[in-house]
């Protein structure tokens, strides 16, 4: 039979269509796929304020930050940015979602090019293929059949067996000549209500049941686990083992733990049996291993890892189980704590224990203290947003996640040599992230105290009133420095200003917390020099009639000059021929270069500044800056009032001269004029 045209076109279309599926469907399973906790991670380390506050201006609103919505026109802002919850919503569009939602919608972009953009900002590497997706998968074993037990036939049973078979083979030779059923009789009613039916006698009298007993116990094909999963049933097995071993119990009661808390934080006892999680799950061994949980020895053998421990779930910012903790019930036994390891759904250096929680009870502020025990004991006593480091050392993410939950935490230390060093080595790292805005307090305890034992002694009203008298990092840093030198001698006071010049080093540049800071140390150590005063002193900075304002800001910058940072916008607006525009210049072109002694940075602008030599002079004998500079915050307020001072004079001024090269310059500068305006009222509504 030959094919017609159009049968053949017909079939050649179908083969297309087949064709263009199969490689639409490639594609697909080719493209880029992000895992839900590499998505996670990434908006971990996003802060969402910061990233919509580049598009959207946000003000603080309480614990929220608010601002005019930029997805519809409206006057009064109903756009409301969550930090703890890494969140947004208008009240007026309905817009809402977290970071990625707001940069797909706002630019019209896709998911893709979303994340790529977000991974490249939070340095996390985006899977690569398909195949990184499967990193969470791992292969269940095959459920092994379960022999039973066959009784031994009597002779009788195996003649009835034989006969049966004879009868069997004769029926296969000949099927046509079969007219009536030779089984009948044991399906009859009568049969099946026999009482051989339960008997032993059945099994061995059935010729096939051995053969229906095996085809009910084959081995089940192996099937994809999923780690998240596999953590979670391990949480729930470690649970329901603990009401069974008193020694576990009777640690938590020690500890004044009540059933309440052992249930919120999901507490629970591993077994001291070496192979207990392969007997309870016999499926998921590859799973178990690639989380670390069984480990194998030098000689082959499989082991658990966690044996004879109370347990401490490990919970992400999604409240997912991803890791335990395992404290030994014999001290000892070392390391009297253990961690499960790192892997794909585990990293310890990017996890608190007790966020999850804390954030769960709406926690305001937060404490990062030594272990689980004093995590759990501090929520039982009602201080909530209390967490711990997973067995290693504060590092720098996990800072960043505290300050992404609130701008202000404390770190708690013990009060012996360990905790003095630990605090060391905290502050170093906690110094690059201390931008304008964050505060950071030290809370020292008692030596041989942790938090549990301290509310035990103080009580917890007493407790929480050391605690809000935790030291400012100022403070502490003070203490800390000059408890090693006689500052009451020259020579004491330099050492401890060259380890503060080595502190303030890492400190971020584009702040003025590292000036701030280093006229704190100045006025403690007695370094503040005062002028006589030459002009008025009234308090309302009323000026002389022989200085004006741009030259009382050169005063200020010559002996504050880091305070740079609050006139640069002056550079753009002050007249090219007046000396505060020269001394702007160069201040921008040393600011990176000054020393971080104010004293020496002072001399280096006045070397700088030398062509303006006898300006600057009379300036500074005339202006009289140390009565308004009394101390490091008074100053830098100073410095904020007479920067926004100036800029409103000089747009007014530019917009009085009507010398304007458009149209839309005229209407820029009115609206910097505005906006200026509303700083200096909203300033005074805050005062």
């Amino acid at each position: 039979m030959f094919q017609t045209a159009e049968t053949a076109t017909k079939e050649l279309d179908s083969v297309s269509r087949k064709r263009i599926s199969t490689n639409s469907r490639e594609k697909r399973q080719n493209r880029m796929a992000i895992p839900q906790h590499t998505i996670d991670q990434i908006l971990d380390r996003t802060d969402i304020v910061d990233l919509i506050g580049q598009r959207v201006k946000l003000k603080k609103t309480g614990r929220t930050y608010s601002g005019c919505c930029p997805f519809h026109q409206e006057k009064s802002p109903s756009f409301h940015v969550y930090r703890d919850k890494q969140y947004y919503h208008c009240f007026g569009c309905q817009a809402n979602g977290n970071a990625i939602r707001f940069l797909m919608d706002i630019d019209n972009r896709n998911f893709i090019d979303v994340m790529k953009d977000l991974a490249s900002q939070t340095g996390i590497e985006l899977p690569k293929d398909q195949q990184d997706n499967k990193k969470l998968s791992y292969k269940r074993e095959a459920k092994k059949p379960t022999p039973i037990a066959q009784p031994k036939p009597t002779a009788k049973d195996q003649n009835e067996i034989s006969a049966t078979q004879a009868a069997t083979n004769e029926l296969a030779l000949d099927a046509t000549s079969i007219d009536f059923d030779p089984f009948a009789e044991f399906q009859s009613v009568e049969y099946a209500n026999s009482e051989f039916q339960n008997s032993e006698f059945q099994n061995s009298a059935d010729p096939f049941a051995s053969f229906e007993q095996w085809s009910t116990t084959q081995e089940t094909p192996a099937q994809e686990g999923n780690l998240y999963d596999l953590l979670e049933n391990v949480a729930q097995y470690y649970e329901q083992q603990l009401p069974h071993n008193p020694a576990a119990q009777q640690y938590f009661q020690k500890r004044g733990l009540t059933a309440q808390t052992l249930q919120f934080w999901r507490l629970g006892y591993a077994p001291e049996d070496w192979q207990h999680l392969e007997k309870a799950f016999p499926q998921d061994i590859a799973g178990l291993k690639l989380l670390g949980l069984i480990r194998t020895s030098d000689k082959g053998r499989d082991f658990d890892l966690l044996r004879d421990r109370v347990i401490f779930p490990i919970r992400d910012s999604k409240g997912r189980v991803v890791g335990f903790g395992g404290r030994a019930l014999n001290d000892e036994i070392k390391p009297k704590y253990i961690n499960s390891p790192d892997s794909e759904v585990f990293h310890k250096n990017q996890l608190l224990y007790g966020l999850y929680e804390g954030r769960k009870l709406k926690a305001q502020d937060y404490l990062m203290v030594e272990g689980y025990m004093d995590v759990i004991a501090l929520q039982q006593y009602g201080i909530y947003g209390a967490v711990a480091t997973l067995g290693t050392a504060s590092n720098t993410d996990h800072l960043n996640i505290l300050f992404r939950q609130n701008n202000r935490i404390t770190i708690a230390f013990d009060g012996d040599a360990a905790g003095q060093k630990a605090a060391r080595r905290t502050l170093e790292i906690a110094l690059p992230l201390l931008n304008d805005g964050r505060e950071l307090k030290f809370f020292v305890l008692p030596n041989e105290h942790d938090p549990d034992s301290l509310i035990r002694r103080e009580g917890i009203e007493n407790f929480r009133r050391l605690l809000d008298q935790a030291p400012l990092l100022s403070d502490f840093v003070f203490a800390h420095l000059t408890q090693n030198h006689n500052i009451s001698t020259p020579e004491g006071k330099s050492q401890v200003m060259g380890e503060l010049r080595q502190l303030t080093e890492l400190l971020p540049k584009t702040g003025s917390y590292r000036y701030l800071l280093q006229q704190f140390f100045r006025e403690k150590l007695g370094f503040n020099r005062k002028w006589q005063a030459q002009t008025n002193n009234d308090a309302s900075l009323s000026f002389s009639t022989k200085i004006d304002a741009e030259e009382y800001v050169i005063a200020i910058l010559i002996n504050h000059p880091y305070l740079y940072i609050h006139f640069e916008p002056l550079r753009a607006l002050i007249p090219n021929d007046h000396l505060l525009h020269q001394i702007l210049n160069i201040l921008n072109t040393i600011f990176d270069d000054l020393p971080d002694d104010p004293e020496q940075a002072k001399y280096y602008i006045l070397g700088a500044c030398s062509a303006y030599h006898y300006e600057l002079q009379r300036i500074l004998q005339q202006a009289n800056v140390s009565d308004y500079t009394t101390s490091p915050e008074h100053v830098d307020k100073l410095a904020q009032d007479f920067s926004t001072k100036l800029q409103y004079d000089c747009l007014q001024q530019k917009i009085r001269s009507k010398k304007f090269s458009s149209i839309e310059e005229m209407k820029r500068l009115k609206h910097q004029i505005y906006e200026i305006d509303k700083k200096r009222s909203l300033t005074l509504l805050e005062e």
